[in-house]
């Protein structure tokens, strides 16, 4: 597999051909290799957001075109861009939106059940993912027992627990204090790393944008 995601002159407008109609995107193209950490940076209300669902295949675009592990998805059914979804991609958001009712385990095992995986091999998973994040001692506890810090790890874990090709996260660490922030970070960058999938990740920090591979820019609705 040469590339991970392929987003190939992407546009999109909000309320389109009337007088509030907003464009977000023009044109926006972008190449991700397996293995490789890109920081999406731009300012807010720029369309980072509307650009991580396209790629993520949460939301259709105008225009352009959209591959995931090589596999061209622009015009796929409903339900060959979900089984693609669940498949290869894995999203982390700003508020971790953990299943309160469910237990840390739980909540990463419940992906790969809807995947079909048994329940002992999806319970080993969820174990080794929380393991490598330090979360064994809290696996039973569930999300309002939990940290800030630790319930955006859960999501980490519940991201990756179907092994996807792709990494989306839009600003995985906005939600917690800089020094929180930074640990958590540090082990989302970790499990990447070493799992080798492709991920593109949007922050405002400049500082963590630094650590990754490279940066693109969102302006005037094209990447640069």
């Amino acid at each position: 597999m040469s590339e991970a995601l392929r987003l190939d002159g992407i546009a999109k407008a909000f309320n389109p051909g009337r007088p509030n109609e907003v464009t977000v995107l023009q044109g926006a193209s972008l190449t991700l290799a397996p293995g490789e950490v890109v920081a999406l940076v731009a300012p807010s209300g720029a369309g980072k957001s509307t650009l991580l669902h396209i790629a993520g295949l949460l939301d259709t675009a105008d225009a352009g075109t959209v591959a995931i592990a090589g596999q061209d998805l622009t015009s796929a059914s409903d339900r060959a861009r979900t089984e693609a979804r669940r498949r290869d991609v894995g999203f982390v958001y700003q508020f971790h939106h953990l299943l309160p009712e469910f237990t840390a385990a739980e909540n990463v095992i419940l992906p790969q059940l809807a995947d079909g995986a048994g329940e002992g091999r999806a319970a080993e998973r969820a174990a080794d993912l929380l393991g490598r994040v330090g979360l064994t001692g809290r696996a039973s506890h569930r999300p309002a027992a939990l940290s800030g810090g630790e319930q955006q790890r859960v999501a980490f874990c519940r991201a990756l627990a179907n092994a996807p090709k792709l990494l989306l996260a839009d600003e995985p660490t906005g939600n917690l204090d800089p020094a929180t922030s930074d640990v958590v970070f540090d082990m989302l960058l970790g499990l990447v790393r070493e799992t080798g999938l492709a991920a593109l990740i949007a922050t405002h920090n400049p500082e963590l944008a630094a650590r990754m591979d490279r940066t693109v820019t969102l302006e005037a609705g094209q990447l640069v």
